[in-house]
């Protein structure tokens, strides 16, 4: 089974893709870039990275293969196996391999092996559609602009014909004195009829006020008879999506599968058991989880602690 199609699913999907026995491959969002020596543009796209250091099984390729091809886990994870026995052999005869779109692995002399991502395919869905390119080199002409010539011409002097105006001008700028000086004693004596009308007014409202008040604790004082009020507290329960499961195994006798349940129990598991599943067989989980990183960390210390062959299944039950 070439398994190099279902890692470039999964990668679209999540931030890490562990490929068991080999190494996990990682992701990156990295954002546009615009390289000005070269007048390129290339969109936003996740880099790929890889860590030969984790090499356990989350359970996510497996169970991805075994529902995209409709098998069982156990098959998926052999599959899994053989790809990864026939990669090591590819390095150990010609010290590279190749991961369609994916990257390409080199096996230096000190057998340490060096990853370098694939650049043609980008696994971001925001920038789906999205494809690098390269701006021509906009050229600006020079534009050579003619001076002007400003003709020098004789300065026209407008000279006043009859004297008598300089008369009527003084007459109306005494009568707009006049005008300005009246609006000023009108415009204060307004203010004032102004002030007196809401010093009127003010003693009137502070009157009824006042009244008011009196009236207000006149009726204070008068017994009133207690008012009960009944309060319904109203819970709102939030479901949580729990997604995240983690294996203890799946059993073809159900009794063996009670069992297993109550051990677990006993330890102090939030365990569970499902449905028979359509291979006949009775799962029973250590308990489900609503984000991936709580339920990786309880699968570790599972497989640690108590059982080495548990897994992590991701589906909504």
């Amino acid at each position: 089974m070439n398994i190099e199609h279902y890692i470039g699913q999964l990668l679209y999907r999540y931030q890490c893709v562990t490929i068991p026995g080999f190494g996990a491959f990682l992701t990156e969002i990295q954002s546009a870039q615009w390289v000005e020596s070269a007048n390129s543009f290339f969109p936003p796209k996740k880099m790929i990275s890889f860590n030969s250091n984790i090499k356990n099984n989350d359970g996510l390729l497996a169970n991805h293969i075994a529902r995209t091809e409709k098998t069982s886990y156990e098959y998926a994870i052999s599959a899994i196996q053989y790809e990864v026995l026939n990669w090591k052999k590819a390095l150990e005869q010609n010290r590279t391999l190749t991961v369609k779109n994916v990257g390409s692995f080199v096996l230096s002399s000190t057998d340490h092996l060096i990853f370098t991502p694939a650049d043609q395919k980008n696994y971001l869905t925001s920038s789906f559609g999205l494809t690098s390119f390269i701006s021509p080199v906009v050229k600006r002409d020079t534009i050579e602009t003619a001076e002007e010539v400003i003709e020098e011409r004789e300065v026209i002097s407008l000279v006043n014909e009859e004297k008598n105006s300089r008369s009527y001008i003084k007459y109306a700028a005494v009568f707009v004195l006049g005008l300005g000086l009246l609006g000023s004693v009108g415009y204060s004596v307004f203010q004032n009829q102004i002030a007196t009308e809401r010093i009127l007014v003010e003693k009137a409202v502070q009157k009824q006020v006042e009244t008011k008040i009196q009236e207000a604790t006149f009726f204070i004082k008068t017994p009133m008879a207690p008012v009960m009020l009944s309060v319904k507290a109203a819970k709102e329960e939030k479901e949580v999506k729990m997604p995240y499961h983690v294996v203890a195994g799946a059993f073809r006798d159900e009794n063996n599968a009670e069992q297993v349940l109550q051990r677990l129990t006993k330890m102090g598991y939030k365990a569970r058991r499902l449905e028979v599943n359509k291979h006949g067989l009775y799962p029973v989980l250590y308990g489900s989880f609503s984000n991936y990183a709580e339920a990786y960390k309880v699968k570790n210390e599972v497989q640690k602690s108590d059982n080495p062959e548990a897994w992590l299944l991701v589906e909504s039950l």
